[in-house]
């Protein structure tokens, strides 16, 4: 039976966003699963509780891991649940510390609307879990990108010499515990398509190591 991986994308994102990755596990022997959820339109909790359900259906009791950006490694934080088997997760440009961007941003009107009740949960990462398996972290350091929109107001969001992916800083990208820790030229948006990233990915599923 091929080892089944759950993938998470992030705030605003969709399922589409994690096709290459899916694709490039498939391709290694995985079976690679995307599962959408409304990353607008509830909390970082209510999205874990429906996830579990559907995830604890599907795996059936099967070792499980899961390979997330942004927001979906903040949700695999809350994904503890004894229905699921969780082997090792990867996590991609994590906010793991809270989302500098979220916090100063959060209190505009814009924000709040489109980014709805997880997006200001963000900028706040004193409540959040551990994660519920082994766990190692891809931060990115590419912080200019027209494909990355963040990016471009995050200069003066982010202190001259404060590595970061147009989003999310390294350091705000790290978490005690961390099995493994890796980062690479690549923007926040796109992360999850860089090679060295499916490359490395592939490695610590298998071996528990980048």
């Amino acid at each position: 039976m091929k080892p089944l991986v759950v993938l998470l994308h992030g705030l605003a994102r969709g399922r589409g966003s994690m096709a290459k990755l899916g694709a490039h596990l498939a391709s290694h022997g995985f079976d690679a699963r995307s599962y959408p959820y409304p990353s607008r339109r509830a909390s970082i909790a209510e999205i874990a509780r429906e996830l579990a359900d559907a995830i604890a259906v599907e795996s059936a009791g099967r070792p499980i891991s899961a390979v997330t950006h942004s927001m979906g490694g903040i949700v695999a934080r809350h994904l503890h649940d004894p229905r699921i088997a969780w082997q090792r997760i990867v996590m991609l440009a994590p906010p793991n510390q809270g989302s500098r961007l979220a916090r100063e941003l959060g209190t505009h009107p814009i924000y709040r609307w489109f980014y709805g009740p997880a997006g200001r949960e963000l900028g706040d990462a004193t409540r959040w879990p551990s994660p519920p398996a082994p766990f190692a972290v891809i931060a990115g350091t590419r912080a200019r990108a027209l494909s990355n929109p963040t990016s471009w107001a995050s200069g003066r969001r982010f202190p001259p010499g404060v590595a970061n992916d147009g989003t999310v800083a390294v350091d705000e990208t790290r978490l005690d515990g961390m099995a493994a820790f890796a980062e690479v030229d690549a923007t926040h948006t796109w992360i999850m398509n860089h090679a060295r990233v499916l490359s490395m990915v592939v490695h610590y599923l298998r071996d528990g190591n980048l």
